[in-house]
């Protein structure tokens, strides 16, 4: 593991993919509900959108719920759709059905008439109420775990198909989860053909914590996600900058500068090393960049406070490298603190649906009491995301 984590400060560079033509789907201000299945109720995928969003948008101060409950179909959900979404008052809502629907055989046209039906009938009270909806296709699932699920897989494709169309008549968004995963799991089966290496879906379907990033990489590209957190290139002295601010930038036998950031990355989690070969790096997610032209041949050390986040040659800064996959250093260790707190702010979040909402007597009070206490926590996350002044020296080390 260790050789893997250091081979994978070589693979920061580039630049990154150009965001999605299409407007992105979340906006500021808004109350997000997540609304699915088991999948959705493990709060990986729905926590790792939900930590993208907070890091890349401090000023957008969102709120999130979570509506999962495992074994649910689009039947399920548009039964229980004014309750548990249209009565918690979101203003957008991701809609994730259809990994039950299908039945994990082959394709059946009457479960298809059902899934889209209801899917159809969850659109149309969104908007009548006003909700933005995305619809999104299902991971898909993974035959190097359970064979079985090679027919499936086949399935999948077809069952899922009317989506994009139910979309495009309602005017909502859609993101073809099922199309990225399964792109992404295909160029697994060649590389890694066993499951030894990445199993993004422990058993196939469900998310092991890399498959939650898989699902949130899908999602989030799907709809539109801008790719920068922020951007300094350095040419001839002097520092263009794309959401941050750079100061005090001296040239000599080092660079040195402060830098402070609008916005915060991602903190890549150990587990996810072996899944970024598959998400392009997340440079179209994640590129937390630094460019600097000019610099004599060899090797240069990146250092954040003092401590070193990477080396990189003078060709690979001259093109641009991305600083956002560093699993070490300052901005690192605040990125962390972000990624605990939003987890921890979320076993409330599952109290209060699943050891509340959904139990036999739901307490009105208890309930009011942990959304007072979700609000709470997440006015402490927003807090702990003010913006932070670093010290950057790039010097030679090679």
């Amino acid at each position: 593991m260790s050789r893997l984590l250091f081979a994978s400060l070589f693979l920061f560079v580039a630049s990154p993919l150009v965001a999605a033509d299409k407007p992105f789907f979340f906006q500021k201000g808004d109350r997000v509900l997540f609304l699915g299945d088991s999948i959705t109720e493990q709060h990986q995928y729905s926590n790792y959108v939900e930590l993208y969003l907070t890091t890349r948008f401090p000023e957008w101060k969102l709120f999130f719920l979570n509506a999962g409950i495992g074994g649910d179909t689009a039947n399920g959900g548009a039964g229980r759709f004014q309750k548990h979404v249209l009565d918690e008052k979101p203003t957008a809502i991701t809609i994730n059905f259809g990994m039950n629907d299908g039945g994990y055989g082959k394709f059946d046209e009457k479960r298809n008439e059902t899934y889209v039906k209801k899917t159809i009938e969850m659109v149309e009270a969104a908007k009548k109420a006003g909700v933005r909806v995305a619809l999104l296709s299902p991971n898909a699932v993974d035959p190097r775990v359970q064979k079985r699920f090679e027919l499936y897989l086949e399935t999948q494709k077809q069952f899922y198909a009317p989506l994009k169309e139910i979309a495009e008549k309602n005017g909502v968004s859609y993101a073809d989860q099922y199309a990225i995963t399964r792109s992404a799991l295909e160029k697994m089966a060649k590389d890694d053909p066993e499951a030894k290496k990445v199993k993004p879906f422990g058993d196939g379907f469900h998310t092991s914590s890399p498959g939650g990033m898989l699902m949130a990489y899908a999602i989030l590209t799907g709809l539109g996600a801008p790719a920068k957190v922020s951007d300094v290139i350095i040419v001839d002295g002097k520092a263009s900058t794309e959401r941050c601010k750079v100061e005090k930038l001296t040239m000599g036998d080092s660079i040195t500068f402060s830098r402070t950031d609008e916005a915060v990355p991602l903190a890549i989690q150990k587990d996810w090393v072996t899944l970024l070969p598959y998400v392009n790096e997340l440079k179209d997610l994640n590129y937390y960049g630094l460019t600097i032209k000019g610099l004599k041949q060899g090797i240069w050390g990146v250092l954040i406070d003092g401590k070193q986040v990477g080396q990189f040659s003078a060709e690979d800064l001259a093109t641009g490298v991305n600083l956002g996959n560093a699993m070490t250093g300052p901005v690192f260790d605040h990125a962390q603190k972000i990624f605990t707190a939003v987890n921890d702010k979320n076993k409330i979040n599952q109290k209060r649906f699943r050891g509340t909402i959904l139990s036999k007597t739901p307490d009105k009070e208890v309930i009011a009491k942990l959304l007072m206490d979700l609000e709470e926590k997440q006015a402490d996350i927003y807090k702990m995301l003010e913006p932070k002044t670093y010290a950057f020296e790039v010097k030679l080390v090679k």
